[in-house]
């Protein structure tokens, strides 16, 4: 299963880029990462048997294990593709959320966009490292 993280905003050079880049990296599971602009832009087509994931202030909050279980069902399920919509500083509007599978949340905090994106990247390698039994989830 595909784990494609779109998000709002040009991440550019910068800090949280690194780290973007260096959890994607470390992810066993095909990945892949489509910014968009933070208005218009058209978000990608998204192929039949896919799980869309909308990151959300109003969202659930799961715990690692819990996201884990998540993309492991939907992975045994043969979901293709499991999309996490990351929006610009407005957020998505009404019509993302309806559509969304699930809606996932940080917490209650607000974060910033492209912070919530190393997030998200480090929460999927999490994810799938206790899915492989690594032992990632339990260092530091």
């Amino acid at each position: 299963m595909l784990l494609h993280i779109v998000a709002r905003g040009k991440i550019g050079r910068s800090p949280e880029a690194e780290l973007v880049d260096r959890y994607l990296k470390r992810i066993t599971w095909p990945t892949k990462l489509t910014e968009l602009p933070d208005l218009g832009g058209k978000t990608p087509q998204m192929p039949a048997n896919s799980v869309n994931v909308v990151l959300d202030e109003k969202g659930r909050a799961l715990s690692s294990v819990d996201l884990a279980k998540k993309l492991e069902a939907w992975r045994d399920e043969g979901k293709r593709e499991c999309r996490f919509l990351i929006g610009a500083a407005d957020g998505h509007d009404e019509e993302q959320r309806a559509s969304a599978d699930m809606l996932l949340s940080f917490g209650a905090a607000t974060w910033p966009h492209l912070l919530v994106r190393s997030m998200l990247a480090e929460q999927l390698f999490r994810a799938t490292s206790i899915l492989a039994n690594h032992p990632y989830h339990r260092e530091g």
